[in-house]
């Protein structure tokens, strides 16, 4: 009786570490796939927006250029670190991702605003 009720305890223990630790590994998966997503929007966005703001700005300080190259930053540090990356870690990236979208954001929108007041 007392053997049966520490197998119970044993396992009941097992199991719910193996819980926690599926549920940690699914936070992090889920930060690494919010990460990844954030990247290819911020990407697709960013093509769409050059050749908008290349018209208007030029190439000499072209802020797609620089958004593109933080971009690429971001997908080598994922490509060499993503594996290991702390859920932390995974959630600064995607606010660094999430800042930059802003960015170009602010610019389209001063684009848009200039041409609505020269028209």
């Amino acid at each position: 009786m007392i053997l049966s009720a520490t197998l119970f305890a044993a396992l009941l223990l097992c199991t719910v570490c193996w819980l926690l630790l599926r549920r940690r590994g699914g936070r992090r998966q889920q930060a690494l796939a919010a990460v990844l997503d954030a990247a290819d929007a911020f990407e697709d966005r960013l093509r769409m927006a050059r050749a908008e703001i290349e018209a208007v700005a030029g190439s000499d300080e072209n802020p797609v250029r620089e958004a593109m190259q933080e971009m690429l930053r971001q997908r080598l540090w994922l490509q060499q670190h993503g594996h290991a990356a702390n859920t932390e870690q995974l959630d600064q990236v995607r606010a660094s991702i999430d800042t930059a979208r802003a960015r170009i954001e602010q610019q389209l929108e001063r684009i848009e605003q200039a041409r609505t007041t020269s028209a």
